[in-house]
């Protein structure tokens, strides 16, 4: 990719670019829990998306996209506003950190990348930290902080695409470590580095290649129904900020004050709290069979309880359990995409294999399998 890179920014620009690199992610844990509050537990993965930058002594930006095969040009004001969809995570970018006071004059760029689109790698992520972290220290010397940069991408989506995300995505695209996964409080932004080496395991993503269209309504529905349960409690325990601040007791006591539905989306969240502490705890101690048990039950929430899973998440699921894989559940969103698989290594081609040949003899399309690999984040190369 590098070569390619490189290849193509001299055939456009008649130079040689800066190369920056970022990561897509997976989270192994503490799903729908973000906008709650609570904790996520995520980390950098082994594909990501590379550029070739370089300052161009102009005001104009010049962006060729390796994988679309398309030339973009446009300026930096408020008004230079890119009428398609992908240029602007790079122009609200380069807004967001303008801004903050920052600076960022005309530049020339390629860039190319390798995150499976739509199987909730986060992409777009990867693609706001490579261009923040770049920008960053090209034109301000690194004065932006990391978090600072996360929040830049989290803004470019709100303000230039169309998507109320939580921070977790950009997060761990900037802070990404290979060889950790990092526990993010979304509340208060305290994170720490838990070592993830898992000898004698794989970790393998099996993407349904669906998406049902229910995400996004049923996203918002989720959100609500955790607010209304969160307010309920705060009545009783003023304190109750998030319905992260809570237990399982003080969603007792509101029980006949919310809603069935409300109850059951709450009891998933608060229970995934918990469960992102004791997979840490896990963690410590290299205990990876309470990993993966705690990775199921957090799908059977998911599905269950929450409500998010659907036919394939399921079937995947079923038959990682039936196949003795230590750990398996939905990951991202749902309605689709991936299951996340802890996987003994003895067992990994088997359950692969069958994995592919039931899938597609079920729902008549095969699945695509990605094997990940914790890796780090933004970075200049």
């Amino acid at each position: 990719m590098k070569a390619k890179i490189q290849e193509k920014f001299e055939a456009l620009f008649g130079e040689e670019g800066i190369l920056y690199a970022s990561a897509g992610r997976i989270n192994l844990i503490g799903e729908h829990t973000d906008y709650n509050g609570g904790y996520v537990f995520p980390g950098a993965i082994n594909f990501g998306i590379m550029a070739a930058i370089k300052p161009n002594g102009t005001d104009t930006v010049k962006l060729f996209a390796i994988n679309r095969d398309e030339y973009v040009e446009f300026d930096l004001t408020e008004e230079g506003l890119p009428e398609q969809h992908w240029p602007r995570y790079i122009f609200g970018v380069c807004r967001e950190i303008i801004k903050r006071g920052g600076t960022v004059k005309g530049f020339n760029a390629v860039f190319a990348g390798d995150v499976p689109i739509g199987a909730g790698l986060s992409s777009s992520a990867a693609l706001e930290s490579t261009f923040a972290y770049a920008l960053n220290d090209l034109f301000n010397n690194n004065q932006i902080d990391k978090f600072e940069l996360a929040k830049i991408g989290q803004s470019t989506e709100h303000n230039y695409c169309g998507v109320k995300c939580g921070i977790m995505d950009q997060f761990a695209s900037i802070f990404g470590k290979e060889g950790s996964l990092i526990r993010l409080n979304c509340k208060t932004g305290e994170y720490k580095y838990f070592p993830f080496h898992p000898q004698g395991y794989k970790l393998v993503l099996i993407d349904t290649c669906v998406k049902h269209s229910l995400a996004d309504s049923a996203y918002n529905k989720r959100r609500e129904s955790c607010e209304k349960a969160a307010a309920a409690i705060r009545k009783n325990h003023p304190e109750v900020e998030f319905l992260s601040d809570a237990n399982r007791l003080w969603l007792d006591e509101v029980r006949a004050e919310i809603s069935e539905e409300d109850f059951l989306r709450a009891e998933y969240v608060i229970g995934e709290v918990q469960r992102v502490l004791d997979v840490c705890d896990a963690l410590e101690r290299d205990d990876y069979e309470t990993v993966g048990e705690m990775m199921y039950q957090t799908h059977f929430g998911l599905s269950r309880l929450y409500e998010v899973s659907c036919e394939e998440l399921d079937f995947l699921n079923k038959l990682a359990r039936k196949m003795d894989v230590t750990g398996s559940r939905v990951m991202g969103g749902g309605f689709g995409g991936c299951t996340i698989n802890l996987v003994k290594e003895e067992l990994h081609d088997h359950f692969v294999e069958t994995a592919v040949e039931k899938f597609t003899e079920k729902f008549g399309h095969a699945p695509k399998i990605y094997e990940v690999v914790i890796s780090d984040g933004a970075r200049k190369l």
